[in-house]
This record gives C-alpha cells, structure tokens and sequence, in this order.
C-alpha cells in the first residue's frame, strides 16, 4: 500500500463510525454511473424547509471523488450527491474567500459594496454594512431562526459581525486564514469568538465547528432555521488532526514577528497527501451533520446544499481545468455543489446548466417565501421554478471581476481577460481547459460578450 493509500485508509477508518450511521455508500464511479439529467420532481413541501448551507474553504472542482479526484476519497458528500442533485458547472461568486462570501451573503455582485473590493479581506474597518439586507436578515424576517458557525470572512470587530447582519448567533472566526490549533488568524490576533466574546479553545477546528453544528441541529428549533456552516478546511495551513507539532511550529514564528499571513501560507509545507487528508476530515466531519440531521427527524425537510468559496489551491485536483484560487480560469471559480432536498427533489441527478453562488441567495429566499429588498436588488437570478416546477432555468450572463481580470459566461462561451493582456474567448462545451482561443474565428461574440461585461462592470464601485 502506498503512502498516499495508507493515510487515506486510516483516515476513512478514523471516519467509519459516521459513514457506517449513514448507510452502504456507492464508489465514485457508481454515484456518477447511476446519475441521470435533473427532472423536477414536481411535490409540493408540506412545510418551509431548515436551510443547511455547508461551505468547504479553497475546496477545487474536482476535489470530491464523486467529482472524480481518483486520490480522495468523500463518501458522505457522495451519498449526498448520490440523494440529490450534483452540479456540474457550478461557479463560486468570486475567486478568493471574502468576495465569494459577501455575494454568498447579499445575493450581489461583490463589487457592489466596498468591503467587496479587497481579495482578501485582510484588514479592520471594512466589512459588510451592518443593515446591509442579507440572506439571513430576510429569512429572519420570514419567521426563520438563523446561525452562523465558522468563517465569517467579512469584516471583524469592533464594526462587524453575523449579529449585526441578521445571524442570531455565531460562533467562529472573523478572518481568512486561521491556525486549526492556536485559532492565530491573519492578523495575528487570537479568532475564535461565540458571539463577540472570544471562546478558548485549541482543539483541532474543523472537530470544533463539527461539534457546534452537531448540537444545533440536534437542538429542538421552533421554528425554521438556517444554518450557514463554513469550515475552514481545507484552507492552508496544512495542518491535519495529528498535526499540533506543525500548528507549534507556525504559532513561533508568528510570535517571533513573522508576518502572520506569510507564517499561514504554510509555503514551507504540505503535500498532496496532507491535503487528501484534509478533505477526507471534512466530509468525515459533514458525514456527523447529517447523520445528527437525520436522527433528529428533519432530514426530510431540510435543504442541504453545499459548494466552495472558491477554487482550488496548491494541492488542489482541478484536472480537466486550468489555474486556481485568484484566477478567473476555470479553476480558480468551478466549484463542487450538491443540493439535496428530500422532500421536494428527488435524488440520483446531476445538473448542467451553470449557476454562481448568488444564484441560490435568490434560490433559497424564494423557496423560503422571503423577498428581497428592492432598494438592494439581487444580482442572483432564483433557480426555484426551475428546480421544483420544472421550469427552464434562469438564462442570465455569469459574471466576475477581480483585480487585474475580467470574465463572463453566456451559455457555452466564456469571455476572459487576465492580467497579462489581451482579451480571450473560450467555448466550454468544447474546451474546458481552456486552450483553444476562439477570437479571430467569432469576433461578435467576443465583441458582445465583451460589451455585456462592461455594461455590468459600470454599475460597480470602482478598484482604488
């Protein structure tokens, strides 16, 4: 057995008592075989759903094995694949962690509001606007109990907060990166709060949040609730459960004056293998979730959808697809994502028609019988008539603007700007590594998918 099987073995044993509550999971290849074209199921809920919308960290296109990492091995988020629905041109908001989150969050574009416009945000003073509408301040004013556990990653205290945002309670980090052991976050400051308190705590943090989640949901809820559950996994630093002697070692360096965010990078560590473990950890630790959701009796009625704030990183397995995290290539915005809804949807489907995280803010609102407040209006165009009426899903341009990059898809074409120069265009159905410049060959297409970016780009705050 090779290095990478063995830890990969001792990580699925470490995990089996979950996956063995959760029932006889299909292989990989099996959960994709079995899949057919999404069809709504056309049921009418008997009830507002619970929302349990989980968040990976830095998690790529294909990091899932169900999303074919041959490496990796994922059977809780493959069961949940397999019972739902798996997307397979799926796009984070963004290309980095706070910009995909306020989008997450608004329904909107990221360059909308200032806090937007940092990739990261890696600073005090700047954040979401409290009374900014959210995602959860509208389901809360439709009769839903909200709760954020994990990386809010939008703005940090004394100015900012979930609790500000329409979150009735938080526990987790404020900032980017975080230390799993110390809770040392890019400022160099100690970030693990339950409301605006600090909460110490130096276990290992995605087994943290895992326990968190777990109690919410076991809890008994009078009402309807969301959940946004973010872990942190599997961002660097590359630190897995077995790892306090490496979380020691980053911790020094910071307290010995290392700039924190250098010290998190972790450029001095790693490996293929230590980040397969990592994402092995979290679907372990999303497999106690829902084993928790189903024994508390609202499986049935709770949506759990699940995707990335981003694509993947160094470690990442983003074949067919080319660049990652703080690209607009294909690699550095596709995501996993898979929805499941028991009591509506029906399982054993994949989709193909491309959705960006806005997109199920407005999903989700409307499903939820909350609207959104038309002084802010949403960016995200609502897949709900489409996934539960079986109507033609929303065609709109997916759009994204970073720093030195430029990108929009209309169908199968994809315009691209990078910050080398020139502009780009790609056909995605023929081409998903983006290789073959179809440029010269459709000038109009280029031309007017070029104009519908900047007729989007104008309505925006401008970069500083």
């Amino acid at each position: 057995m090779s290095a990478l099987s063995r830890r990969t073995f001792g990580t699925l044993v470490g995990g089996g008592t979950a996956a063995a509550a959760l029932g006889t999971l299909a292989s990989p290849s099996e959960a994709r075989a079995g899949e057919r074209r999404f069809a709504a199921a056309g049921r009418r809920p008997r009830r507002k759903p619970n929302i349990l919308l989980i968040l990976g960290d830095d998690l790529g296109a294909s990091d899932l094995s169900s999303y074919g990492a041959p490496h990796i091995s994922t059977p809780n988020l493959d069961r949940l694949a397999r019972d739902g629905v798996r997307f397979t041109q799926a796009y984070s908001g963004s290309a980095t962690c706070s910009p995909t989150r306020f989008s997450l969050y608004t329904g909107r574009y990221p360059g909308r509001l200032a806090g937007g416009l940092l990739e990261p945000i890696n600073a005090k003073g700047v954040g979401l606007p409290p009374g900014h509408p959210t995602l959860a301040s509208q389901l809360r004013k439709a009769g839903y109990e909200t709760a954020l556990i994990g990386k809010w990653h939008a703005g940090f205290l004394p100015d900012f907060s979930p609790t500000r945002s329409g979150w009735d309670t938080f526990f987790g980090n404020f900032g980017g990166a975080l230390d799993y052991f110390s809770k040392i976050g890019a400022l160099g400051e100690y970030d693990l709060y339950e409301g605006d308190a600090e909460y110490r705590d130096l276990r290992y943090y995605t087994d943290v949040l895992t326990e968190r989640a777990v109690d919410f949901v076991k809890d008994d809820h009078a009402k309807p609730w969301l959940l946004n559950l973010n872990f942190t996994t599997p961002h660097w630093p590359w630190e897995t459960a077995k790892d306090k002697a490496v979380s020691d070692a980053i911790t020094a360096k910071i307290k010995a004056g290392l700039n924190p965010t250098l010290a998190l990078l972790h450029n001095d560590g790693g490996s293929v293998e230590i980040y397969a473990e990592m994402v092995e950890s979290l679907d372990a630790s999303i497999g106690k979730v829902l084993q928790a959701l189903r024994r508390s009796g609202q499986e049935q009625d709770t949506i759990v959808l699940f995707s990335s704030d981003n694509g993947g990183e160094r470690f990442s397995y983003n074949w067919p697809l080319t660049g990652n995290k703080a690209s607009l290539n294909e690699g550095g915005i596709r995501v996993p994502n898979i929805l499941r809804w028991p009591a509506a949807i029906d399982g054993g489907q994949y989709s193909d028609v491309p959705v960006i995280t806005p997109d199920w803010t407005a999903t989700l609102l409307e499903i939820a019988g909350a609207s959104a407040d038309p002084a802010h209006p949403l960016d995200g165009r609502s897949l709900a008539g489409h996934l539960l009426r079986g109507a033609e899903p929303p065609a709109h341009d997916l759009f994204w603007r970073t720093r030195g990059w430029r990108a929009l898809r209309r169908g199968d074409w994809k315009y691209l700007r990078t910050p080398s120069g020139g502009d780009q265009l790609f056909n995605l159905a023929e081409d998903e590594r983006e290789q073959r410049d179809f440029t010269a060959a459709q000038p109009t297409t280029l031309a007017s998918l070029k104009a519908a970016w900047e007729k989007i780009d104008a309505t925006l705050l401008p970069y500083s």
